[in-house]
């Protein structure tokens, strides 16, 4: 094992000597605390680290212990509903064993070494198995945990056993005497292989309607959501957590407020999944890593989490991935980066930044998973950044546009008149509309991408109408012109905007959302057509069915929604004939 010793000390920047024959990422203990640090750079017989624990007290002088091992992290039964710090220490372990305030120097495995799993063996003596076979499940709550062959091995099952287990006990052994246990380890810098990669052609339905019908993210697609303070990122990062069409959640709460992180934490226990009413808690894994944190493990949080989502996806489930914030990733790799005495790039931020980010998100992806068979799985990432002062313009935010398909740009005036999710539709994009408009083809809303395409059309001339009412006045505006004013707040207030603490409007099935926009819009054409035979406006608007459009977002009946149409049509009917 090789050893030496602290030779300067920078914040949570470490100098090591007498380091000769280590490897960059190599995990070492740091002075007689043994914290924990990370080798980031090689420069003869010295070592940089960077350490994960608070340095204060640390002296020169002290020892550092090479494990000889990158960091890694767990993979196995057990961690569903657990709640880790960024290098995947149990959170709850570490307050039995320290109390509230996390004592330094302290390593817990992420998976408990003394609870059992009932193993049941699919594969059976002599069967030939490769990297990423399943050859047994363990029960994980209502999840079947997936018992795979690590990647990296292959041959003939010499034995195979059926019990209860830990996760350290061996389950199965092959000819050459390799044994496999319920527990993988991985190094989380390292993307896990698979077979190929798919092209994202799959909505991942959300329950939002202005992400699912105006800007749609793909199963295995990567979103970003830049807003300000206050314009309700965290929310809505939530929001996705709980009602997203996945099977697995994992929510990274990197240099978050600890009271947000405490809501999260508070809350999700008690949430039921609305597909099988069971707590949305036995289907998430949470990394916790406050703002009050050490700098370092917010950096290293973003790679235990994919890996974490990564392990799910290689049992052929779907996983979204919520990063909270990466803007304080990006932070954290600034702040290190200084210590390193490294060149700045754009406001001080590593030249690397943008490698980094895409390297990250790159992680994202619906795969053909390795092993026999053609299971399926996928990587949904989406992104909070918060600009400083909603700067659009800044390095994370810039970069991060570069690299990911769905652009969901929050603003703050909206927040400020209480419209969430504060979507800007103007700014906001999707990359992923052909590849969902097949999906939408063939789940049966034919006419998805048509109406799509009216609403964005109406949004955006409404912007255009509304600088001509700020020099003129609404009233110098024809009458087909205030027609779209008034349909076009029906499709802000009545359609966009969706409150995430209502019983029935924090969730909306995607039939439901067809249906609503569709009313809207027949509302709109039937309008154009009655006042093309002389109704006015005024007239129109009194009509009773406009308050019953209203009320849409709180209907649970979709038969209701679709009978408007026809409500519609009888009352315009009878204004055309008085």
């Amino acid at each position: 094992m090789i050893s030496g010793v602290v030779s300067r000390i920078s914040g949570p920047v470490v100098l090591s000597e007498r380091l000769r024959g280590s490897q960059m990422y190599d995990v070492v203990k740091v002075g007689e605390q043994e914290l924990n640090g990370e080798i980031i750079r090689l420069d003869g017989d010295q070592a940089v680290i960077q350490v994960y624990e608070d340095t204060t007290g640390l002296k020169v002088g002290e020892k550092v212990v090479n494990t000889g091992l990158p960091l890694s992290v767990e993979l196995g039964p057990g961690l569903l509903s657990s709640i880790y710090d960024g290098i995947q220490r149990p959170l709850p372990l570490l307050a039995e064993k320290s109390g509230n305030f996390i004592t330094r120097g302290i390593s817990l495995p992420g998976l408990s070494r003394e609870r059992s799993w009932e193993f049941l063996p699919r594969a059976r003596k002599g069967d030939q198995v490769t990297g990423g076979d399943v050859i047994g499940t363990v029960t994980e709550y209502h999840i079947e945990h997936r018992v795979m062959v690590p990647p990296l091995v292959s041959g003939t099952i010499r034995e195979i056993f059926e019990g209860k287990f830990k996760v350290d006990d061996t389950i199965a052994r092959l000819e050459d005497g390799t044994e496999i246990s319920l527990m993988q380890t991985w190094p989380v810098r390292k993307g896990r292989p698979y077979t190929r990669k798919m092209d994202p052609d799959t909505l991942l339905a959300t329950g939002q309607r202005v992400f699912d019908t105006l800007f749609p993210v793909t199963k295995g697609g990567t979103a970003m959501i830049p807003g300000g303070f206050g314009t309700g990122k965290t929310v809505a990062e939530q929001t996705l957590a709980k009602w997203s069409d996945t099977q697995i959640v994992v929510y990274i709460g990197c240099g978050e407020r600890g009271n947000e992180m405490t809501d999260v934490l508070t809350e999700f226990p008690e949430l039921l999944d609305p597909r099988t009413n069971l707590p949305l808690i036995q289907r998430t894994i949470l990394i916790a890593n406050t703002s009050n944190m050490p700098v370092a493990a917010r950096e290293a949080s973003i790679y235990t989490g994919i890996t974490l989502a990564e392990y799910y996806r290689d049992m052929g489930y779907d996983v979204a991935l919520m990063a909270d914030s990466t803007s304080r990733w990006g932070e954290a790799l600034r702040e290190v980066s200084g210590r390193l005495e490294e060149m700045p790039g754009e406001e001080g931020y590593p030249a690397y930044l943008a490698t980094r980010l895409a390297a990250f998100y790159e992680r994202a992806g619906r795969v053909v998973c390795l092993g026999s068979g053609e299971r399926l799985g996928s990587i949904t990432v989406v992104g909070a950044v918060s600009p400083p002062g909603g700067d659009f313009s800044e390095p994370i935010t810039q970069n991060t546009l570069r690299i990911t398909g769905t652009f969901w740009a929050l603003d703050t005036s909206l927040a400020y008149r209480r419209h969430f999710p504060s979507v800007n539709w103007i700014k906001s994009y999707s990359l992923y509309l052909e590849q969902v408009r097949e999906w939408y083809e063939k789940t049966g809303f034919a006419d998805w991408k048509d109406l799509r395409a009216q609403t964005m059309y109406l949004l955006q001339k409404e912007v255009e109408l509304q600088e001509i009412v700020q020099l003129v006045g609404p009233d110098a505006l024809p009458e087909s012109e205030k027609a779209i004013l008034e349909v076009t707040r029906m499709i802000r207030e009545d359609f966009l905007q969706q409150s995430a603490y209502h019983e029935v409007d924090s969730f909306c099935p995607l039939d439901k959302q067809y249906w609503m926009l569709k009313v809207i819009i027949a509302f709109y054409e039937r309008v154009n057509q009655a006042m093309g035979r002389g109704v006015p406006l005024t007239k129109i608007l009194k009509i009773p069915v406009k308050a019953e459009i209203g009320r849409m977002k709180e209907l649970t009946d979709v038969e209701q929604i679709k009978g408007l149409v026809s409500h519609i049509n009888d009352e315009l009917r009878g204004l055309e004939g008085e």
